[in-house]
């Protein structure tokens, strides 16, 4: 079998523009974690075995004592290109992305203009073919009247289409019931949705108007709460399993939502749930310290909720880890609580809280290589991507779990400038990262190597 394996690696040597060795590292894949040797050619893993002879032109990277994981699929940012410029762009986020351990993501529709159409759609991937840094794919937004446009979706090339159920801006807001039933019955992609009910938001505001309560931050899980999620998640698992639909709900906060979702391996399963690593991270316990820093929708909520998340990761009741990656500029942060916008950035430090939390026992390994590279790869069929498999793109992230990364706001990559976790010092690194087989970071900076492609899909 090694000789087979040698066979082809000669032969995929003969057609090579570069190459690199990763030698003597723990690679953690598919549950297991073991060392071995990765050999890679051109855009792809060629080899891997336990130990491998390096040619003299070679680049090999010793990579003893630190870990290799597939690169984080991240299936939720906002990179604010067109039109939000001024918070962010595809080109600086997806640099912050990079030096975080993400390789992959797929991008949401409220720009300006909102991506509602296939041409706008296509614009974006034009954009990214030029700019991007990591690999990428792009959400159609649903309208209440553009389902000319979803249906005209390639399951191949797009990952899905967005639905904003209740809660959102502009055109982008899908509340009535033809509309919803028509999108959940017709869509031939993955229907990926924001739950949370805007006539239960709109009743808790004026509860605490009535009270003659001026608003806070501490106010916002209040605003945003349980129910609110509750009754929008609820509503889009019973209109997926009235249309036998494929629905993933978006970050998930709240343990009753849970009950909405089965528990088990993410293979086979029409209806799947995803936490995103703020609300794994922060509790309203922390609105105190940072402030309008960390509102977001939906809301982050009690301490009992992110436990209740946690757990539902180890019970595979939770399928996916995602970012929900959202700057905007410290400027417009900094005001009032009912002015400020809500999102966070993140994709720079998701995974380093990840593996922060291995360290602290409360996730592992494993596990957390499966619900933020396997499971995304599989939720969307993403083609050879999301394992470190022979045969598969290079997406790959060596992380040292015994080095610490101190985040501040004027080292965070992001185009806003700061950082939700400023402050916070993770016990792990980002040593290297690989898109497609050529390193775009190095643990220190961000190399000038364009290697992304666009995503596609098996299915």
């Amino acid at each position: 079998m090694q000789k087979g394996m040698q066979q082809r690696m000669q032969q995929g040597v003969q057609e090579r523009s570069y190459r690199t060795l990763i030698k003597n590292a723990f690679i953690v894949n598919e549950g297991h974690v073991f060392k071995a040797d990765v050999y890679i050619i051109n855009q792809k893993i060629a080899l891997i075995a336990e130990s491998i002879e390096a040619e003299v032109t070679d680049n090999v990277i010793d990579a003893s004592g630190c870990y290799l994981l597939p690169g984080m699929i991240d299936d939720q940012v906002h990179f604010r290109e067109p039109g939000l410029t001024h918070k962010g762009n595809i080109a600086t986020e997806s640099r912050a992305a990079v030096a975080g351990g993400i390789t992959s993501y797929m991008e949401m529709p409220n720009v300006d203009p909102a991506t509602t159409t296939i041409e706008a759609l296509e614009k974006k991937f034009d954009i990214a073919d030029k700019k991007s840094m990591a690999n990428y794919s792009f959400y159609l937004g649903a309208t209440e009247d553009n389902l000319d446009q979803i249906k005209r979706l390639d399951p191949s090339k797009h990952c899905g289409v967005k639905v904003f159920m209740g809660a959102s801006t502009g055109n982008l807001l899908v509340e009535n019931k033809q509309a919803l039933e028509a999108i959940f019955r017709e869509s031939p992609v993955l229907i990926v949705t924001h739950c949370e009910k805007g006539e239960v938001i709109e009743k808790n505001i004026a509860a605490l108007l009535q009270a003659g309560k001026s608003f806070s931050i501490e106010d916002h899980p209040k605003l945003r709460d349980v129910e609110a999620c509750y009754q929008s998640s609820s509503y889009a698992v019973g209109l997926a399993k009235k249309y036998n639909s494929q629905l993933h709900v978006l970050h998930i906060t709240t343990e009753k939502e849970l009950s909405l979702f089965s528990a088990g391996p993410i293979e086979g399963k029409n209806i799947t749930a995803e936490a995103c690593v703020h609300h794994l991270w922060f509790t309203e316990q922390d609105y105190k310290e940072k402030g309008n820093l960390i509102k977001c929708n939906p809301s982050i909520k009690a301490k009992s909720d992110r436990d209740a998340l946690i757990e539902a990761l180890h019970e595979n009741k939770i399928d996916i880890i995602a970012t929900d990656h959202a700057p905007h500029t410290l400027a417009e942060k900094q005001v009032k609580y009912e002015k400020a916008p809500a999102g966070l950035p993140l994709v720079q430090h998701a995974l380093l809280s990840l593996l922060h939390q291995v360290n602290d026992k409360r996730l592992n390994l494993t596990q957390v290589v499966q619900k933020t590279a396997h499971n995304p790869a599989i939720r969307y069929a993403v083609q050879q991507r999301g394992f470190i498999r022979e045969g598969y793109f290079a997406d790959l992230v060596l992380v040292d779990m015994k080095a610490s990364t101190a985040v501040t706001h004027e080292n965070s990559l992001y185009h806003c400038g700061w950082s939700p976790f400023a402050g916070q010092t993770f016990s792990a690194k980002i040593k290297s990262t690989w898109v497609n087989g050529q390193q775009v970071f190095d643990g220190h900076e961000v190399l000038p190597v364009k290697a992304s492609m666009r995503l596609s899909f098996t299915r």
